[in-house]
């Protein structure tokens, strides 16, 4: 789409065009209209406003004295944005992505109604996956919309059409739901965001449930700021809503986190999954290397209780709550459903009251040990997919790849997170590669401000686009390759038992690190002995006074080895964050300042080799 002046439609570039006069929404509109007509029938779209009732809705829109748009009385003044097509818009049929079912509503959706109200313009209903039952978007009879990044892979499910929408550049924003990971596959496999709320943050009154107590309306943006920028408009209760909870409401704008001062869980080595993707468990390691740089901790953690949590949407009690959601019209309609999702909801009648229960007990059981999980961290990092899947190769298999794309998303509404899907990179092979936030239900502000923090470290396009990422607050880069590493290195200084020479020193080479440099830490550290380890470690605090410079030795480590590495690490040890005698801030091996207390301190050595070779202390 072209725009004045290479204008995106990234919210805050319109605000600031229509601010300055550059552009106007009405230019906007049309040119949406104009590029949406070029398209022709993509399968993006099951209905679109008339291009003439949209401009009426623009006209409508308070303007000021002197004639320009009122921008101050509207948060979303002339924004355009689409809805799935299981949400109701007024004198719109809803389809859910099926004919047969289609109705016409005489009222909207609360989310719609809210957005209108704040001046956004509905520019049409997006296409998805039948009753809103797949990850893929490949089941609506209404064909597949194509995958605006990599025309070859599917678009994602089921808010297929709302993703696509997006990433190629036709509305700012779009509103999907998200009940296994609807609003968050198809953002990573479109390089975009997909935001996933608390339930019951966002009303789903006017929404066609495809679980009902599991529902979540979703916001797919171009950014973080885009997404939460809306959320602020839908959030809140709704009388109209049984499933409606109260939060504190999330702010409009994003703050960004320190990364430096964020703890971040992962998955254990081996429990992801890759589904062959080429480029996918490096682009994890890096994404994993890339916080380590910006001086975050990560923690790894036993993510099996998740997994089984995702198990039971499926293969549990809760397809009956999926078949219930549609029986009425599946048994007066025995060929309305399209073949897959009737081969899926197939077991729902079969679920007996014990079933139920049985499930319910076990949920509550992985509950708490997610709380556990999650304790002491700010958030769980995970890939939003395993794998890519090409549409000949959802085809071939598509309930088996189905189930693959949602690894990491089946489990986030059953176990009551709220997730934020952010787009990092993209590989070799030119396909995004995004990851998946989590946080505990109510901190939406928080998983916000974290994955604005991860954004504006990481260089991923918007969507497949092309526009520049409006200019935004930049968190400064953490230099990951000084004094010679690689790209696909992570320079890490050593101060202990890893030193050339010593015990630990083999562990360190087999995982292919490379020695780049000698050197000394900055004079703001001291060295402790730390009582009772296995070979002799020493313990690394920085002080804000009273410092001394050490040894160290700095090495370059392949990022694909890193996550095997950190797992050798035991407390009270950690990789942080060591400033260097010349001011370079490389990671490096730092000790819990708890653990040294009563410690013997080695500083006045300089160095743990120098103090080991002191026969005094032998």
């Amino acid at each position: 789409m072209t725009l004045p002046d290479g204008i995106s439609l990234e919210i805050a570039a319109l605000q600031k065009a229509y601010a300055s006069g550059r552009t106007t929404p009405l230019q906007v509109l049309n040119a949406v209209y104009d590029e949406a007509d070029a398209r022709g029938d993509d399968a993006t779209w099951i209905a679109m406003v008339p291009r003439a009732d949209a401009l009426a809705a623009l006209a409508a829109l308070p303007m000021s004295d002197d004639g320009r748009p009122d921008l101050d009385s509207r948060p979303l003044y002339g924004v355009p944005f689409a809805v799935k097509d299981n949400f109701d818009v007024a004198r719109m049929p809803t389809t859910a992505a099926c004919a047969e079912f289609a109705f016409v509503p005489n009222r909207s959706a609360t989310v719609v109604n809210r957005l209108v109200d704040a001046g956004a313009i509905l520019v049409g209903k997006n296409n998805m996956d039948q009753f809103a039952t797949g990850l893929s978007g490949m089941r609506s009879p209404y064909g597949t919309p194509p995958n605006a990044f990599a025309p070859d892979l599917v678009p994602g499910g089921s808010s297929s059409g709302s993703a696509t929408a997006v990433a190629a550049g036709l509305v700012s924003f779009s509103i999907g739901t998200d009940t296994a990971g609807s609003g968050r596959v198809p953002a990573a496999l479109q390089s975009i965001v997909g935001l996933k709320p608390s339930r019951g943050l966002v009303s789903t009154a006017g929404l066609v449930p495809a679980c009902r107590s599991l529902d979540c309306p979703s916001v797919f943006a171009l950014t973080v700021a885009d997404a939460t920028a809306v959320l602020a408009v839908i959030a809140g209760e709704d009388e109209a809503d049984p499933w409606s909870r109260a939060f504190a409401p999330p702010g409009s704008e994003v703050s960004h986190a320190d990364l430096s001062h964020a703890t971040i869980a992962v998955p254990r080595p081996g429990q992801y999954g890759w589904g062959g993707t080429p480029g996918f468990d490096h682009a994890w390691d890096a994404c994993v290397a890339m916080l380590l740089a910006s001086g975050a901790t990560v923690k790894e953690v036993d993510a099996e209780p998740l997994f089984e949590a995702g198990r039971l949407l499926y293969a549990g009690p809760w397809i009956a709550e999926r078949w219930a959601a549609v029986e009425e019209f599946a048994s007066s309609h025995p060929d309305g459903l399209h073949p897959v999702t009737r081969a899926v909801l197939a077991p729902g009648p079969a679920v007996t009251g014990v079933d139920t229960f049985r499930g319910i007990a076990r949920l509550r059981e992985l509950s708490a040990a997610t709380r556990h999980m999650l304790d002491g961290v700010d958030a769980l990092m995970t890939p939003t997919i395993p794998a890519a899947f090409t549409l000949a190769e959802m085809a071939a298999e598509p309930i088996a790849r189905n189930a693959a794309l949602g690894r990491f998303t089946t489990f986030t509404n059953l176990l009551d997170l709220a997730a934020l899907a952010v787009p990092v990179s993209v590989t070799d092979a030119g396909i995004p590669f995004g990851i998946t936030l989590h946080a505990r239900a109510g901190h939406d502000g928080a998983l916000a401000a974290l994955g604005g923090a991860l954004e504006a470290v990481v260089d991923a396009p918007l969507g497949a686009t092309g526009w520049a990422r409006a200019e935004v607050q930049r968190w400064p880069r953490f230099t990951t390759h000084p004094a010679g590493a690689g790209h696909d290195e992570l320079a890490i200084a050593v101060v202990g038992a890893h030193l050339e020479g010593l015990p630990l020193h083999p562990q360190l080479l087999a995982t292919g690190a490379r020695l780049l440099r000698r050197s000394m830490t900055a004079p703001s550290y001291r060295l402790f002995a730390l009582p009772e380890t296995t070979p002799p470690k020493p313990g690394l605090v920085r002080v804000s006074s009273g410092g001394a410079a050490i040894e160290v030795e700095v090495y370059g480590m392949p990022t694909g080895a890193i996550g095997a590495f950190l797992a050798t690490i035991p407390a009270p040890l950690g990789l942080g964050t060591i400033v260097l005698d010349d001011g370079t801030a490389v990671h490096g091996f730092i000790c819990e300042a708890a653990a040294c207390e009563g410690a013997l301190d080695a500083s006045a050595w300089g160095g743990w080799r120098a103090f080991l070779a002191d026969a005094a202390f032998l």
